[in-house]
């Protein structure tokens, strides 16, 4: 297994069986396939041992294109900004990390995020290259994640999400409607939307399911306790803005801003979504294992 390097794993592509002379070269390639690196950048990467084979040779610039060659390249995001919230870690053991996570912050690498996501984070500050989230939450939410630390027990812990064995909460701040009725369960179908990133309700069997409770309302905005009975992507937030309260500072629900319409995060307006608890039995040890976040939304 090829090392981590500042906390970042290699990601790995494999050369397409094309005939010989479609890329000369294996920069020819690189180029082709990541259109929007610089020829010159490519070449300063290869050249600084960014690029290895499966065995952690270096891949020079001028190697010449061997079809199915197995390649491992290390990402970097030049100048990428440093999100400027911090992490606490509520709990560590030799099997699990706990982690309370700010707002903002992705938990894996993806996009225009590489060191400043909390996985990454973790390896840098904790020297844990097997890492790896038993769950992900949304980069805009606050609140638990939980680590596995042992790969060959990674499954295990995984699979309670999928058996619906792991009790989850969460708080959210969004409006208040005299005519709902709490507390409610909202069940719905949901299916991908027309953009990646949104998820929308749709016709057929529900799949997924949320119990609502109402904590108390002032001036038109309410505390909610949200329990996710199944786990579909972005579900909280697209089933509180079919009732018509959308979480407040939602910026993809139920109107999704353009990239023009947001200059950045404005990190004076967090999503109000926190992950606050999270229980289970361990499967490894037996033992009930009860995590609660130690955050609060900063619209009560």
């Amino acid at each position: 297994m090829l090392p981590t390097r500042n906390g970042v794993g290699p990601s790995r592509i494999s050369l397409p069986d094309r005939p010989t002379g479609a890329w000369p070269q294996v920069i020819d390639f690189l180029s082709h396939r990541f259109p929007l690196v610089s020829r010159g950048e490519i070449a300063a990467r290869m050249q600084r041992g960014d690029v290895v084979d499966e065995l952690g040779a270096f891949i020079a610039p001028e190697r010449p294109y061997q079809p199915t060659l197995k390649l491992f390249y290390y990402r970097d995001i030049p100048g990428e900004a440093r999100i400027p919230f911090d992490e606490a870690v509520l709990f560590e053991d030799e099997f699990l990390l706990v982690v309370d996570k700010p707002h903002f912050l992705p938990v894996t690498p993806g996009g225009r995020y590489l060191q400043e996501t909390l996985l990454v984070r973790l390896k840098r500050k904790l020297g844990v290259d097997t890492l790896a989230p038993m769950h992900r939450i949304d980069r805009e939410t606050a609140g638990l994640v939980l680590f596995t630390k042992q790969p060959d027990l990674r499954g295990i812990y995984q699979n309670l999400f999928s058996q619906k064995v792991v009790t989850k909460r969460y708080q959210a701040v969004a409006g208040f409607r005299a005519d709902l009725t709490f507390p409610m369960t909202h069940r719905s179908r949901l299916v991908e939307a027309d953009h990646f990133m949104r998820m929308r309700e749709g016709e057929g069997e529900p799949n997924a399911e949320t119990a609502i409770e109402l904590l108390n309302a002032n001036n038109g905005l309410a505390h909610y306790l949200l329990l996710p009975l199944t786990g579909k992507k972005h579900q909280l937030r697209v089933h509180m803005a079919a009732l018509g309260i959308p979480i407040l500072n939602d910026q993809i629900y139920p109107q999704h801003l353009s990239k023009e319409e947001i200059e950045g995060d404005d990190y004076s307006k967090p999503l109000q979504l926190l992950a606050e608890h999270i229980s289970f039995i361990d499967p490894v040890t037996g033992q009930a294992r009860t995590f609660d976040s130690q955050r609060s939304l900063d619209a009560l």
